[in-house]
């Protein structure tokens, strides 16, 4: 890997100037690297506009901001299920109202390690239906804004990506044969990060510069994914790692996400997060990104396939 162009601690938040006047939107916020995410945001002065599923929980996180931040922080939830498009819809809706710009949209959230094969109201398996086709759809309907505001996608990828069967399985996309929680996260995570750089081929070939999209991940980091959505045996391994070195805090672990939302001058065709071994801690720069990531045959393909899935036509 080249030298960390952020020096040998790697890019943290103290880079970050005043943002008054910036709004950033950010799925699954209520807890984990979503929540320190919009508690650094907001603690620069930022607008931050929460997508959460959970109505209460996402009340008691403002509150709890509020209390740690002082009340004059401006931060408002909006109810949205990304394993139900039409619940995504609503709330893009309720967003494009409220909101008169976008300066990031962080898709954060996501769920990982379901034991048993589950589907979306929607009918898709619930890691692909809620990490990649809700974010999907979410981006689409909400990128004439971010486009009007020069603003940013960053998408929260996973190393996960680089497990499992390393490909999107067209064949079988829910896996309605040999389901496994591995494979089938891992593939969500996949997809999420070729529809980066897709979406980036796009924009470049219709000549619009104005929107930056970034893919990232969050390494090794203290949250509640795995104790959310895992099997019992997934979470007690879990729990023994986050009492190891090998695991580091949400709030680093919200650090690539941020970078993505707020540095000037970032190549968006590098895939950013800690840059340790295995890239699971250590100092957040650039990471080397596996080539099947970039298979433009199998992007192509899922672009087309996510689209007809989402009902959602990118008119680029």
């Amino acid at each position: 890997m080249n030298k960390n162009k952020f020096g040998s601690k790697g890019w943290t938040p103290e880079r970050i100037g005043l943002l008054k006047g910036k709004i950033y939107v950010i799925t699954g916020a209520t807890s984990g690297t979503g929540f320190e995410a919009a508690k650094i945001l907001l603690s620069k002065g930022a607008k931050v506009v929460m997508l959460n599923r959970n109505v209460q929980k996402s009340a008691e996180a403002i509150a709890g901001l509020k209390i740690e931040l002082g009340d004059d922080i401006d931060a408002f939830s909006i109810q949205m299920d990304l394993g139900d498009l039409a619940s995504v819809r609503k709330a893009a809706e309720e967003v494009l109202e409220n909101v008169p710009r976008i300066d990031a949209l962080i898709c954060n959230a996501a769920i990982a390690q379901v034991p048993k094969r589950q589907l979306t109201v929607d009918g898709f398996e619930s890691q692909l239906g809620v990490n990649h086709f809700g974010h999907f759809l979410l981006q689409g309907l909400l990128f004439p804004l971010i486009e009007k505001s020069k603003g940013r996608i960053v998408t929260v990828g996973s190393m996960g990506y680089k497990l499992g069967l390393k490909t999107i399985k067209f064949d079988d996309l829910n896996w309605d044969k040999d389901y496994n929680a591995n494979d089938a996260y891992s593939q969500s995570k996949l997809a999420q990060i070729m529809s980066v750089y897709e979406l980036q081929n796009r924009l470049k070939k219709a000549g619009r510069n104005d929107v930056k999209v970034y893919a990232c991940h969050p390494g090794a980091s203290r949250t509640s994914l795995i104790k959310t959505s895992g099997s019992l045996i997934m979470r007690f391994i879990w729990f023994l790692m986050t009492l190891s070195p090998f695991v580091q805090s949400a709030e680093k672990g919200s650090y690539p996400e941020l970078m993505c939302a707020t540095e000037e001058d970032l190549d968006q065709e590098g895939f950013y997060g800690p840059t340790g071994r295995g890239y699971w801690t250590g100092p957040v720069g650039e990471c080397k990104l596996e080539p099947h990531a970039k298979d433009k045959a199998a992007a192509e393909k899922l672009w087309d396939v996510s689209e007809k899935a989402t009902g959602f036509k990118w008119n680029l």
